[in-house]
């Protein structure tokens, strides 16, 4: 596959995998935790800290390994069968279930926005996924190069809410002192609502499928995972703080529509028009995202023949070196989901998995410090190991609260993932 993504293209990956639906619908499980608009601008804080801070762990390995992102750094680390885990639960679920999703939402808003029936929605979600394979088959440079459109445009209508209301707030927003609602206590007020916004955050390691085709990986994978964390940490905050500015906190709590009353304040009845139409930009660009990035692990566990059909799923296209069998493999898992409409439930299960993996590689730094201190880095986590040792934490929390908050759910993504298992010995045998 060529090196054709530049710098650009991998920052424009991260912010658009990052930020998809969540910037618009997280505030209102956020505001009803914490109870108070102090507590849920911390929280968004506290997120991003945290999600910075796993990048910037991260991103010491990614530097360090010339290798093919998560799968191999955990293959390097902990031995192969973790990398091929970790791989068959993005494949298998993970990519496909995101993809599902997010063009589900852009089926369920565009129909409203067009006025068509609700039950095309479907269809359109089927027509997204259909549309960006096309799209990518073109080749990498030809989405990337969308991706990094699409991230500048679906960027402008989160700005212009941002401006607008800062320029004209009709709510007094006091961030200071921090407060909790008292009938839910801070443990529980800001664990909760930073549970929903450490997964507002997901998504940004996907861009590491990508490292064998970037021109410089091991000076600008670090750059791209550090910079589009901090500018999504940046628009995340502002923008909820937007928010509160205009609509009184009592009518953002548990409200999943506080983007678009917002909007109707601040622009009229244009406003639910144009917060639609950025939110579909939003979702499309995300969608893109996880799907550029998500073909690329059949692709990866392939080349070391970890699958069933290896032969194939390694194949590229002649003109535009895209895995082609790969594409179709998690675009198909994705278009069955969008058909069975159980895809929210399995994204759900994977989320636990897949800060599980990320946490690993947190830990994974920590280890190889001690196991290979020679080991060349052209990258080294700044303020070691107390970075390291707060993405673990986050992490940690993460996997906990999941656990408590959605045991089964837990407890049924870890089967999933562990049915790798068979695969990977039976591949190991012949």
């Amino acid at each position: 596959m060529k090196k054709q993504i530049s710098f650009g293209h991998a920052l424009a990956t991260v912010i658009g995998s990052v930020i998809g639906a969540g910037v618009f619908f997280k505030i209102g499980s956020i505001s009803q935790s914490t109870g108070s608009a102090s507590a849920t601008i911390l929280v968004w804080l506290l997120a991003g800290v945290i999600s910075i801070c796993s990048g910037l762990t991260v991103s010491e390995i990614a530097a360090a390994l010339n290798v093919h992102g998560a799968i191999e750094y955990l293959d390097y680390s902990y031995g192969n069968i973790w990398g091929f885990l970790f791989g068959w639960a993005e494949m298998t679920v993970y990519f496909p279930a995101q993809i599902a999703a997010l063009a589900s939402i852009f089926g369920q808003q565009f129909v409203v926005l067009a006025g068509l029936p609700a039950s095309g929605s479907k269809w359109i979600a089927a027509g997204v996924v259909l549309l960006l394979f096309l799209i990518n088959m073109l080749g990498t440079k030809a989405s990337a190069w969308m991706q990094s459109v699409i991230t500048v445009i679906k960027l402008i209508p989160l700005f212009l809410i941002i401006v607008f209301a800062i320029i004209r707030p009709q709510v007094s927003v006091s961030l200071w002192p921090v407060t909790v609602d008292s009938s839910v206590g801070w443990l529980a007020g800001i664990s909760q609502g930073l549970l929903s916004a450490l997964f507002a955050f997901e998504g940004w390691i996907v861009v590491t499928n990508l490292a064998k085709e970037m021109k410089n990986p091991k000076k600008d994978l670090a750059r791209a995972i550090i910079l589009g964390l901090s500018l999504v940490t940046v628009v995340y905050v502002l923008v909820n703080y937007a928010f509160m500015a205009v609509l009184p906190f009592d009518k953002i709590i548990g409200n999943d529509n506080t983007a678009y009353y917002a909007s109707l304040k601040l622009f009229g009845q244009a406003g639910g028009k144009i917060i639609t139409v950025g939110i579909l930009l939003s979702v499309y660009g995300a969608c893109n995202g996880f799907m550029l990035t998500g073909m690329r692990t059949p692709y990866i566990l392939a080349q070391a023949n970890r699958l069933p059909g290896s032969e194939k799923l390694t194949k590229t296209s002649v003109r535009s070196g895209v895995p082609v069998f790969s594409a179709l493999l998690i675009n198909t898992i994705a278009l069955i989901m969008i058909s069975l409409g159980n895809f929210e439930i399995l994204t759900d299960m994977l989320v636990f998995v897949m800060w599980t993996f990320t946490t690993l590689l947190s830990v994974a730094v920590i280890l190889l410090r001690k196991r290979e201190p020679n080991l060349a880095r052209p990258f080294m986590t700044p303020a070691y190991p107390v970075i390291p040792l707060i993405s673990i934490i986050g992490g940690l929390f993460i996997i906990v609260m999941t656990v408590i908050n959605q045991f089964a759910l837990s407890v049924i993504g870890l089967g999933i993932t562990l049915l790798g298992l068979p695969v990977y010995y039976w591949k190991k045998l012949h």
